[in-house]
């Protein structure tokens, strides 16, 4: 099984027995015997009322930033939870930039490198080696400190339901990690594909919300936020290279798979300082090669 982001928590039904009466619209933890159970939200995913690339509700977006400001209010050690980090090897609170470099480190020894002997030919054939990673880390120098707090870490349309009253449940909180506020907002605002003019407003309303229950959570956000979104689109890169060639492994469509990959290439090349992206025809001859290669295999 390839791991494409890291785990801080041991346990999702831990953490979130921990937050029960502290955060509200997420699931309840109940336990039969030994077990614990997640309570099953009746509703719809957000995703299947409103599609990607269209906005949402006032009255959804209100509910987004009560969460916003609820996680904002949760510090490092105000949760006894397990968590997979000894507090040795933790970044110090407030290192943003150490934080953010985690990530990068991460996506570079446990995405790329750990991968690279099954995919380093199909990355290699799309312009992308090891380098990209020296190139993503200048472009990230410099983040502002802030105070770290609980962020859901993967905060998009579906994983939120919208249950029969209209309410907003958060669930799959298996990325959840105390770190910079900032990057829950930039994750969030990358998944969402909110409209140009709401993404900004629900940025706004977003920094205000956490600013006021944590002093500082917001610092220099104007110009830092759109530098963590670009690593987010640079970390796509890597995660979606594989996943598209194990989706042609499958039995996908070249032809689908091409443009979908294109899109995402395209978003990551500036931080990754790619200095082309690959036309659809090398990009189709790339991932054709590789799954004959891969084909071939014992």
């Amino acid at each position: 099984m390839i791991w494409f982001d890291r785990r801080a928590f041991v346990g999702e039904e831990e953490l979130l027995a921990a937050l029960a009466g502290r955060v509200r619209g997420i699931p309840d933890v109940t336990h039969v015997g030994s077990v614990a159970l997640q309570r099953y939200i009746e509703g719809e995913t957000l995703g299947s009322r409103f599609r990607q690339g269209t906005g949402i509700p006032p009255a959804m977006v209100a509910q987004l930033i009560a969460l916003a400001g609820e996680l904002a209010s949760i510090p490092p050690d105000s949760l006894c939870v397990r968590r997979h980090c000894l507090a040795e090897g933790r970044i110090a609170d407030g290192d943003s930039h150490g934080f953010i470099d985690r990530l990068v480190l991460f996506a570079e020894e446990h995405v790329y490198g750990r991968n690279e002997h099954r995919f380093g030919t199909l990355f290699g054939d799309l312009g992308i080696d090891g380098n990209a990673f020296r190139r993503l880390r200048e472009r990230l120098g410099g983040i502002s400190e802030r105070p770290f707090r609980l962020l859901h870490g993967d905060l998009h349309r579906e994983n939120l339901i919208i249950d029969p009253q209209d309410r907003l449940w958060a669930i799959d909180w298996e990325l959840a990690v105390f770190g910079d506020p900032l990057y829950d907002l930039a994750t969030h605002l990358y998944l969402m594909g909110y409209p140009p003019r709401q993404a900004r407003r629900v940025a706004e309303r977003w920094t205000t919300a956490v600013e006021g229950v944590a002093a500082g959570a917001s610092r220099c956000w104007r110009s830092d936020l759109p530098r963590i979104i670009a690593f987010k689109r640079a970390q796509s890169v890597f995660t979606d290279v594989i996943r598209a060639a194990l989706s042609l492994a499958d039995g996908a469509a070249l032809r689908l798979t091409v443009p979908r990959l294109r899109r995402v290439l395209k978003a990551g090349a500036e931080p990754l300082g790619l200095a082309a992206v690959p036309t659809p025809w090398e990009t189709a001859v790339a991932l054709t090669r590789w799954r004959r290669s891969y084909a071939s295999r014992p």
